[in-house]
């Protein structure tokens, strides 16, 4: 039985998980009917509607092994089921923060304005710069898929004391997390060092053009702006999603307390909701596409209404 702050903080994560997957199909349907109306997909329509994908089965995933854990405390640890839990989770968060990093890179070299030949060079071939990313992607995702394996296959192995394998999990638990996630945090540099590089591109080019009131600057300063609240906001929201999982984990050796494991639920859970709905608000084109998408559904509904009211034998009859 949860206490009243358990089911407020469940109340409060289950809104989370709620409006997440709703921005996140909301993007995803957006590029898809974008996509089939214009016989072909943008580089940042792609981006898009795989981070908005892979962001649906993040929620999906954190939210299984939370209600697992939370209510079915003997079933989360049987074996099999945390090894196929870890797979999909290393697999999906993976592929979260590498479209992440992709899009910070992308919003880098388009907007982002330099003369050295370096960025030149790179502002030119972002097509190998893609691939380039594809292959750091299958090479994290080997390496980490080697080390669950190896972890999966340490626990297995109970030869020490109990007070004293306690004292060495909490320890290695937070070691075997960061260097599974090593890739991710690689990539999520990359994206801080792109913001990096966004901000100095800013300041270089309003300290250029202060004394021009033309709109070219406005536009200019604009993109800037738009571009660096989506890679800061997920700077920020992605290290509570990380802080949020490490609480989960943590919490591991401690499952009395249930309070402050909901409490990490609650914390990872922000990230994959909010940014959603900060990539949608900083779009003018996916706040029209989401428009589009949000009626058509509407439309649907109303449609499914009217054939449930008419009568089962006027079905199919000619007027």
């Amino acid at each position: 039985m949860l206490s009243a702050a358990e089911g407020v903080l469940l109340s409060i994560a289950t809104a989370e998980v709620m409006l997440g997957l709703l921005g996140n199909s909301v993007i995803t349907l957006a590029n898809c009917m974008d996509w089939v109306k214009s016989k072909k997909l943008s580089k940042i329509g792609f981006l898009l509607t795989g981070l908005a994908t892979s962001r649906i089965f993040v929620i999906w995933v954190i939210t299984l092994d939370a209600c697992t854990k939370i209510f079915f405390p003997t079933m989360h640890w049987s074996g099999r089921l945390t090894e196929s839990i870890s797979y999909i989770w290393v697999t999906v968060n993976h592929l979260n923060v590498w479209f992440a990093a992709s899009l910070s890179i992308f919003y880098c070299l388009k907007i982002a304005n330099f003369s050295h030949h370096v960025f030149l060079w790179l502002k030119k071939r972002t097509e190998r710069v893609f691939f380039v990313l594809v292959g750091y992607l299958l090479t994290s995702l080997l390496v980490s898929y080697s080390l669950v394996v190896k972890i999966m296959k340490d626990n297995k192995r109970k030869h020490i004391n109990r007070t004293r394998q306690i004292y060495l999990e909490k320890r290695e638990s937070i070691i075997n997390y960061v260097s599974v996630n090593i890739g991710i945090i690689s990539l999520f540099m990359v994206t801080l060092t792109a913001c990096f590089f966004l901000i100095i591109s800013l300041w270089r080019h309003s300290r250029r053009m202060r004394s021009n009131v033309s709109g070219f600057r406005d536009l200019n300063t604009e993109a800037h702006v738009k571009a660096m609240k989506v890679l800061i906001s997920f700077l920020i929201l992605f290290i509570l999603h990380f802080s949020g999982i490490l609480i989960e984990i943590l919490c591991l050796f401690t499952p009395e307390n249930k309070l402050l494991f909901i409490f990490g639920f609650t914390v990872s859970s922000i990230y994959p909701c909010c940014h959603s709905f900060i990539l949608i608000l900083t779009s003018s084109q996916l706040q029209r596409a989401s428009v589009r998408v949000l009626r058509g559904l509407k439309c649907c509904e109303k449609g499914k209404d009217l054939r449930s009211m008419w009568p089962s034998g006027m079905i199919g009859r000619k007027l």
